[in-house]
């Protein structure tokens, strides 16, 4: 709304609550009575804050129109004023900004504990839950939900790790808990799915453990809301997106979007070329980096090796970013390196949106030291998907940390 114009609003009843489309950060409501031989009366001075600039406004009962009002902005600038989603009771003459946003309980485990906070920072609508983990003497998990009926009827999420077999149980009964709670919906966010990278249906007898955790979780307590949602990020067999059942609602997500913001902001951004490492990732990912120059390697085996090759692309001159899901030992990425290097490239860096790096397999990777590709990598980009990966290679070089905070965020508020 343009400065000193006006807008007419109904008053219903006293009680009656009158919003506009947007919101405030905060509202400041002074009262004051003007009564004389002028028809005005309750004369409401107000200010209305958005996240800028504050304007003034005044609210008054107009003479021959009741039961209407009108709002007046008495700033003077002629610069477009941001309407607040604000409502008015006129009995208390009251003003109170409301917010139609979906308010959302997220509980954590101990892993995800970082994440959740940097989740909850991106919204006013996500709250933080605690959950206490305890353990009997046995070792067997002893676990309490506080205030559990604090949270009927509110939508509840869950942020799981499941970075080892070891930790799944004990969140598998928080998860099958929480929508036994009377909640309006439940959403299970586990960032990295982390069975079947290394699956291989070949003889009879070879247990498909991606497909047992996707039954598992296919079979987590319908809520009042309905089924569960998943949000999960890159997942890394494409085929595993059919492994759910009916009883759940999967939200494949990914991280390209982080690594895409992240390049834009290179001083050498303009001379950017993209590297698959094999023919699986540009599969994945090539749709997503379609506007970037393509290269293309590729694994043939030489008796009982295997060994990368450049099958299509020219990285001369280039900074090469090699982007891939996940990254495990790295031998791949370490040998798709060298024969960029070998190619001419001026930089290389990679990205992958889970850093498992077992047994410390990160410590393989080398920073080029100052535009040397075939010593090391610019950078290596991976995501929070593994907090445990996150807390080693924290401020060591070549390593930058990409938060899905934002990306979850967004989800939870679907």
């Amino acid at each position: 709304m343009a400065a000193n114009r006006s807008l007419l609003i109904l008053f219903k009843s006293p009680n009656t609550r009158v919003e506009s489309s947007r919101s405030s950060s905060s509202v400041i409501v002074s009262r004051t009575y003007a009564i004389g031989c002028s028809k005005i009366k309750n004369r409401i001075a107000c200010e209305i804050k958005n996240f800028e600039n504050p304007y003034p406004w005044t609210i008054e009962s107009v003479p021959g129109t009741d039961p209407f009002s009108s709002i007046q902005n008495s700033a003077s600038t002629s610069s477009s004023v941001p309407m607040a989603a604000a409502s008015v009771a006129a009995a208390g003459l009251e003003l109170s900004s409301k917010s139609d946003a979906k308010k959302i309980c997220l509980f954590f485990c101990a892993e995800t504990k970082i994440l959740a906070e940097k989740i909850a920072a991106e919204s006013d609508g996500i709250e933080l839950r605690n959950i206490s983990w305890r353990k009997f003497e046995d070792g067997f998990p002893n676990i309490f939900i506080p205030n559990a009926q604090g949270i009927r009827g509110q939508h509840v999420a869950f942020l799981a790790s499941f970075s080892s077999p070891a930790v799944i149980f004990e969140q598998l009964s928080v998860i099958y808990a929480l929508p036994k709670l009377f909640i309006s919906s439940f959403t299970l966010v586990l960032p990295f799915f982390p069975t079947g990278t290394f699956e291989r249906m070949e003889d009879e007898g070879d247990v498909a453990t991606a497909f047992t955790l996707a039954r598992i979780l296919s079979n987590i307590p319908i809520s009042r809301g309905g089924p569960t949602s998943l949000v999960t990020f890159d997942i890394h067999a494409l085929q595993e997106r059919f492994y759910f059942g009916d009883n759940i609602l999967p939200c494949f997500e990914s991280g390209i979007p982080l690594l895409k913001n992240r390049l834009q902001q290179l001083p050498d951004s303009d001379n950017v070329a993209i590297a698959f490492p094999d023919d699986g990732a540009w599969k994945r990912f090539h749709n997503q980096l379609q506007h970037f120059p393509t290269i293309v390697c590729a694994k043939v085996r030489e008796g009982e090796q295997r060994i990368v090759r450049l099958k299509e692309g020219d990285p001369k001159g280039r900074h090469v970013v090699i982007v891939d899901d996940l990254v495990q030992s790295g031998g791949t990425l370490i040998e798709c390196q060298k024969v960029l290097a070998a190619h001419g490239a001026a930089k290389i860096s990679a990205y992958v949106t889970h850093g498992i790096f077992p047994n410390r397999s990160w410590q393989r990777f080398k920073h080029d030291n100052g535009g040397h590709p075939e010593n090391g990598l610019n950078y290596f980009w991976i995501t929070d998907s593994c907090p445990l990966t996150v807390k080693e290679v924290a401020n060591k070089a070549p390593f930058e940390v990409l938060s899905l905070a934002g990306s979850i965020a967004a989800a939870l508020r679907i």
